[in-house]
Formats: structure tokens, C-alpha cells, sequence
């Protein structure tokens, strides 16, 4: 009986720098790899717009610098990057499945690296200030507004954590609660309303964002009267959470957490023998430095099974 034909040794979703770090790795290895990406090589990561902390470089570069020395990196090491989405996985056999709209593809090995969306507030201002006073994330963006005054928009433990991380950097902490209360347990937040640079604010709701070139000021409305405030801020970080992008990878059988975030072992990998995952996706360090460093044990990993 003739044995079944593998199209690769792995297929690795995502092109993030995750991805990216993981096929530069199995391709090193003498992997026959496949990448798909629907977007552009670089991810969410592109729109950083300095990275200050990724070891390496003495000089700061912007987001889309970065990850494009990693995909060209990865081309002259012979690898590229195919446009196209998967819409279906069958992972839970020795070969591993991939369809996309276009054909089907087969693998020993799988690694996901589709990353995560940061959830919007989808307000005025949000958009236009991206990388001009408003932030996701704290770590990567908060030294640059160290002696200002900066807002966290958020109800849950990573508001908290940011507006934690920012008293270290910035003047004057306003923490702001996107919802009527915050979901943050009182033993949690207690503790902040008796630190001076913290300011808490609850029962608001967060109109819009101003500015010139940059932001200037936050505007919100009181939900038990209907008036208005405006908060003169340097900085805005919103932490709403994270919109995981594993819809298909759940019903796949890979085990995620309540969050949708994929859950993996020290090793990188998932519930499912010969998938693994890595970056954003699995919501552990969700920084470039640590999505490439688990981009590189994924691959590690898989040329283990692989080979």
C-alpha cells in the first residue's frame, strides 16, 4: 500500500515575529516549512511605533523596521511567506491537516502563531492617536512618557497591572473603568487608592480622545449624572483585554484557557501530540522578545517529532 505523501514537516500559522523566529528555526533545520499569513510579515507588531527593549540594537527602531529584518532574514535563509488563511485543521491524527480557501495542505507538525487582537474602545480619537499619546501596551510604550501624566482605560486585572507598572514612570496615574464597576477584586485595588500618584475613577464613560498632534486630554461622562469630565493627559494606555484569534483552533480540540488563550507546556506544546503554539496567542509575555523566544522553542520542539 502506498504511504500517504506530506506536502511539509511543519506548517506554521502566523507571521508574526513568532512565526517569523519559528521558520527561520525550522528552516535552519532543514524543515520543509510552510507559512501562512493573511496580513502582512510582521503582525500586529508593524504598528509598534518604537521598540525600545528588544536586545540587540543600541538604537531604538520602529515596529515595521524590526520585523521586516526578520522577514528578510527569513528570505535569504531561503523561506517566505504565503498569502492565505486557513479555515479548517484536523490536527488530531500523525499527519496534520490544513485547509485554506485555495487547496489543502499536510504536515508531521504544527505551530500556531496567529497572535491575538487587542480589544478596541472604538471611540473617537482612538485610531487617530495610535502611537501618538495612545497605547496597548504599557511595557513597551511606557517609558517614553516617563515624568507625564498618563490614563488607563480598563476594568479588569490588566488595568490594574498597567496602572501598577506606570507609577514607576509617569507623574500621575488615572486609572478609568470602561464599564459601570471595575472587575477587579476590592483586596486588588484597595491597595491603589491609597498610592498618591494614582487617581481611580469609576461609574464613567469614555467618550473620546482629543488632541492636536498629539493627546491632550480624555473626555468621559458620568453615568449617575450625564455630565462631563475632561482629563488633561499626556498618555492614554487601554487595556480592554484581548481578542484571541482562535476560533478554529478551539474547535480543532486544541485546549484554550476561559480568555481563548492557547494553553502550552514549557516546551511550547499544546494538548494535541505534534502542535504547538507560541507569541501573543498563547497570552504569556505578549512582547516581541518573548513571542520570538517561544517562536524559537516551538520549532525546536517540533524538528524533535519531525524528524
Amino acid at each position: 500500500m502506498k504511504e500517504h505523501s506530506i506536502d511539509y514537516d511543519v506548517i506554521i500559522l502566523g507571521a508574526g515575529p513568532a512565526g517569523l523566529a519559528a521558520g527561520i528555526y525550522t528552516i535552519r533545520r532543514g524543515m520543509k516549512t510552510l507559512i501562512l499569513e493573511t496580513g502582512i510579515p510582521g503582525g500586529r507588531a508593524t504598528t509598534a511605533p518604537w521598540v525600545e527593549n528588544y536586545p540587540g540594537f543600541d538604537e531604538p527602531m520602529t515596529g515595521l523596521e524590526l520585523t521586516q529584518k526578520m522577514y528578510s532574514q527569513l528570505n535569504r535563509i531561503g523561506g517566505e511567506v504565503t498569502s492565505e488563511e486557513a479555515v479548517s485543521l484536523k490536527l488530531d491524527e500523525p499527519i496534520k491537516t490544513v485547509m485554506t480557501r485555495k487547496r489543502k495542505y499536510t504536515a508531521k507538525t504544527v505551530i500556531i502563531a496567529i497572535g491575538v487582537n487587542r480589544r478596541q474602545l472604538h471611540i473617537k480619537g482612538e485610531m487617530e492617536f495610535l502611537g501618538a499619546g495612545v497605547s496597548y501596551c504599557s511595557l513597551c510604550d511606557g517609558p517614553m512618557f516617563r515624568g507625564k501624566k498618563v490614563a488607563v482605560i480598563g476594568s479588569g486585572e490588566e488595568a490594574l497591572e498597567d496602572a501598577k507598572h506606570l507609577t514607576d514612570i509617569a507623574s500621575h496615574v488615572i486609572l478609568v473603568s470602561n464599564d459601570l464597576k471595575f472587575s477587579i477584586p476590592n483586596r486588588l485595588l484597595e491597595p491603589l487608592k491609597a498610592t498618591s500618584k494614582i487617581r481611580i475613577l469609576e461609574g464613567y464613560e469614555v467618550q473620546s480622545i482629543e488632541g492636536e498632534r498629539t493627546v491632550k486630554s480624555l473626555k468621559l461622562k458620568c453615568l449617575a449624572d450625564g455630565k462631563p469630565i475632561s482629563l488633561d493627559v499626556d498618555g492614554i494606555f487601554i487595556a480592554a483585554g484581548v481578542v484571541p484569534m482562535t476560533d478554529i483552533i478551539a474547535t480543532a480540540g486544541v485546549e484554550v484557557d476561559k480568555r481563548g488563550c492557547i494553553l502550552v507546556n514549557r516546551k511550547q506544546a499544546t494538548n494535541i501530540e505534534g502542535v504547538f503554539a507560541a507569541g501573543d496567542c498563547t497570552c504569556g509575555g505578549m512582547q516581541i522578545a518573548t513571542a520570538v523566544g517561544e517562536g524559537a522553542m516551538a520549532a525546536i520542539s517540533a524538528s524533535r517529532i519531525a524528524e
